[in-house]
C-alpha cells in the first residue's frame, strides 16, 4: 500500500497549496491512503469544524493534530466522532483518541500519534512508556506513528524505540522538511519532520514580518499566517509492500 502523509497545513494558504499541489503528487505518485496533519489549518493555530471538513474533502482518511489540537474549543464537540488522531500521552481523560484503526479494502492501517516533551509545554506523558502500553494492544495489518515534536534527537530517539514495532514513524511540527528520510535497521521507515504545507515565504507558515519583528523587538507579537501567494507542499510517501519511503515537495 502507498501511504501519503502531507506535513501541517498552516491557515488558507496550507489549504491553496493543497488544492494546488495534489493532483500533480496523485499523477506523479498514486497513493491508496491520505493522511494530513491540521493541527494549524485554522489561521495557524488549532483546527475548526468547517476546517477539518475541508481537509476530509481531499479524501483524507486520518487528520492528526499536535500540540494545538484543543486550541479552538469547539473541538470539544465533535472529536470523538470525527476520523481525527490526538497525541496519546495527553493526560488520562482527554477527548479523542490517540490512535484510530481505518479497514481499507480488507487492510487495517492504524495512525497513532505522540508528543515530545522536549521544549514542549503542554503536561505530557512518557511518549516511550506511552507507546509500550499502545503497541502491545493496537492489533493491525499497517501501523503508521506520527512523532509531533520539537528536538530531533527525541523523534529520532523515539523512531529507534519504535523500530520493528510499526511500519513508518514520521516527524511532524517544525514545519521544515528534513532530508533523512530512510528505513532503519528493524525496517521502521522513518523521516525526522516531513514539512509543511503552506505559505513559501512566510517563517513557518507565519506572516514573515511579523515573527521578525518578534524576534528584533522581543515582544510577544501575536503570529498570523503568511498571505503571499507562492506556495508549498511537503510529506512523505511511504510504500508498505517495498518497504521505501521517499520526501514529497512541490514548490512555486
Amino acid at each position: 500500500m502507498n501511504i501519503l502523509y502531507l506535513g501541517d497545513v498552516y491557515g488558507e494558504q496550507g489549504i491553496k497549496a493543497i488544492e494546488k499541489f495534489l493532483p500533480k503528487v496523485k499523477a506523479a505518485h498514486p497513493y491508496d491512503f491520505l493522511i494530513i496533519n491540521g493541527e494549524n489549518v485554522s489561521g495557524g493555530v488549532g483546527i475548526t469544524k468547517e476546517d477539518y471538513q475541508r481537509l476530509m474533502d481531499f479524501k483524507a482518511h486520518v487528520i492528526t493534530l499536535g500540540n494545538h489540537a484543543f486550541s479552538k474549543s469547539e473541538l470539544f464537540d465533535y472529536i470523538d466522532k470525527a476520523k481525527i488522531v490526538r497525541p496519546l500521552n495527553y493526560p488520562e481523560g482527554a477527548p479523542g483518541t490517540g490512535v484510530l484503526t481505518i479497514n481499507y479494502n480488507g487492510t487495517k492501517v492504524a495512525v497513532m500519534q505522540v508528543m515530545g516533551r522536549i521544549f514542549m509545554r503542554d503536561p505530557l506523558e512518557n511518549p516511550f512508556r506511552v507507546l509500550d502500553e499502545t503497541l502491545e494492544a493496537v492489533e493491525a495489518d499497517i501501523k503508521i506513528l506520527d512523532i509531533h515534536g520539537e528536538a530531533t534527537s527525541e523523534k529520532l530517539a523515539l523512531g529507534h524505540y519504535v523500530d520493528g514495532r510499526v511500519d513508518a514513524a514520521l516527524g511532524t511540527h517544525t514545519h521544515v522538511q528534513t532530508n533523512d528520510a530512510m528505513t532503519l535497521p528493524g525496517g521502521t521507515m522513518y523521516m525526522t519532520d516531513i514539512g509543511m504545507c503552506g505559505a513559501l515565504y512566510g517563517i513557518l507558515g507565519a506572516d514573515r514580518q511579523t515573527i521578525l519583528d518578534r524576534f528584533t523587538t522581543g515582544l510577544p507579537i501575536r503570529m498570523k499566517p503568511e498571505t503571499s501567494r507562492a506556495l508549498q507542499l511537503n510529506g512523505a510517501l511511504i510504500d508498505t509492500d517495498k518497504r521505501t519511503i521517499q520526501t514529497i515537495a512541490y514548490r512555486d
